[in-house]
């Protein structure tokens, strides 16, 4: 029996038509940088920080300091509020809101977690209004916990919050690999990855995993909920 499951953002219940990878690349332009959205996805899942700095070591940037990191991320934090407050395109993916409240009425707990931090993940989710309609249980952030993904911090962080003490009665769902190194170091029964966002069932496939799921309601049935 799941107690509780973990869902990602970005690509996971939000679309993504590589939105953040494309907000990642516009703030290194500013600082007269160029990556590739194929760069970018690579490193997407992982705190946002972290990504930039593998990004800077995989251009060569000489001598990259930690106030050069967090001024590009300073750009893309404020860039990615300014997109989910006002984009057209975002939204929740099919089948979100609905799965939620039924695994709420079966008595599961939902949490969601990302490589974004506080200030973007408010937007977010003031614009999903799961948090307003009772859909979901709490948000835990990457600049929340010491070790964002695959670290399993904020997993532990989400079942402290709902009062899960067994991480086999956990369940985490993303699109990265970062996702599922989470979800494995943190020893979930549950290890979904889900092929609406940054990686192929192939790529995901290659990572350790319980399940690989094309869209949200499959994980009804995984977890023995009525569909």
């Amino acid at each position: 029996m799941i107690d509780l499951i973990v869902f990602d953002l970005a690509g996971t219940t939000v679309k993504e038509n590589f939105d953040v990878q494309r907000v990642l690349k516009n703030s290194f332009e500013k600082f007269g940088l160029s990556i590739s959205i194929e760069q970018a996805n690579k490193v997407m899942g992982i705190p946002k920080p972290v990504a930039i700095t593998q990004l800077l070591e995989s251009l060569n940037y000489p001598n990259i300091s930690n106030s050069f990191v967090e001024q590009i991320h300073s750009d893309f934090v404020s860039s990615m509020i300014v997109f989910y407050q006002n984009d057209s395109t975002v939204e929740e993916n099919e089948g979100v809101s609905d799965t939620f409240r039924k695994l709420k009425q079966h008595g599961i707990k939902v949490v969601v977690d990302t490589g974004f931090d506080r200030p973007i993940v408010n937007a977010l989710l003031a614009r999903m209004a799961w948090e307003t309609n009772g859909l979901i249980d709490g948000s835990i952030t990457s600049d929340e916990v010491e070790n964002g993904r695959p670290h399993p911090d904020m997993i532990f962080k989400a079942m402290k919050l709902t009062g899960v003490t067994d991480a086999k009665r956990v369940a985490k769902v993303g699109d990265t690999l970062s996702d599922l190194g989470e979800g494995t170091a943190a020893g979930c029964g549950f290890v979904i990855g889900i092929t609406s966002g940054a990686f192929t069932h192939e790529q995901l496939a290659a990572a350790r995993h319980t399940h690989i799921i094309q869209r949200i309601p499959e994980v009804l049935q995984i977890v023995g909920v009525e569909n």
